[in-house]
């Protein structure tokens, strides 16, 4: 296939299998999207069954609990599940966290969403993090049976059978093929879900003394602490501001 890199093809088969992937527009239509509207109005969600509601304002010193609870509406039980997952197959604490929040910054951005992602988290998270967060965009796009990780079904009928990553995605893809913690953006990408049930209620109990221990939550609330990244929660708490 066209784009997609051959790793490791003398180990263990990576078949597609027989499962049936959901079409992206059944995916999506299970999934609450979000429309914007200046004026008297603040950023509004749209939910599937027609029904739009003002956005809910956030706390004064708000914390990555609170940014799950009231505008990672979109992304959290994808992650959720995608951490669980990762919980359950032995990954160590660090690789849990970035399975956490790996496509959380989607609620802001699609394009580039590993570099958008490993920004936002870097001055929160342990750096090996933080890489595996900025990696798994790149590293989704190529195979390595050796690790279990198949290319998605889904990518075909998302981007084409004979779809080519990009030259950036393909120089990252190399640079962290060869960097040392590889295996821990690898992780994300095997700990990923390609069809995940959007009906599944994970319990996020298990995942809250690892946030304790490896997320750096700022007394001032996240946005109000003037990191490299405050910018991007504070758009994220308060999107409609003209400011």
């Amino acid at each position: 296939m066209a784009g997609v890199a051959q790793t490791d093809t003398n180990s263990q088969s990576c078949s597609p299998g027989t499962k049936r992937f959901p079409a992206v527009a059944e995916i999506e239509a299970q999934v609450p999207t979000r429309s914007f509207r200046r004026g008297a109005g603040s950023l509004l969600l749209n939910t599937t069954g027609g029904k739009v509601e003002p956005l809910a304002k956030m706390p004064p010193r708000p914390t990555l609990w609170d940014f799950f609870e009231l505008r990672f509406m979109m992304t959290r039980n994808h992650c959720f599940q995608s951490a669980n997952k990762a919980l359950h197959s032995g990954a160590d604490e660090e690789i849990v966290l970035a399975c956490l929040v790996h496509d959380t910054v989607q609620e802001l951005i699609h394009t580039d969403h590993g570099f958008w992602g490993a920004q936002m988290y870097e001055p929160y998270v342990p750096p090996r993090t933080a890489f595996a967060i900025r990696y798994h965009a790149a590293l989704r796009f190529y195979p390595d049976t050796r690790a279990g990780y198949c290319y998605p079904n889904e990518y075909r009928e998302m981007f084409g059978i004979d779809y080519v990553p990009p030259p950036h995605i393909e120089a990252s893809y190399r640079f962290a093929r060869s960097h040392r913690w590889y295996g821990a953006a690898r992780a994300v990408t095997v700990n990923d879900l390609y069809s995940f049930d959007p009906k599944a209620v994970v319990q996020v109990d298990p995942f809250a003394e690892i946030v304790a221990r490896h997320f750096k939550q700022p007394p001032e609330g996240l946005g109000n602490d003037n990191s490299a990244s405050a910018h991007m929660w504070r758009t994220l708490a308060n999107p409609d501001l003209p400011l």
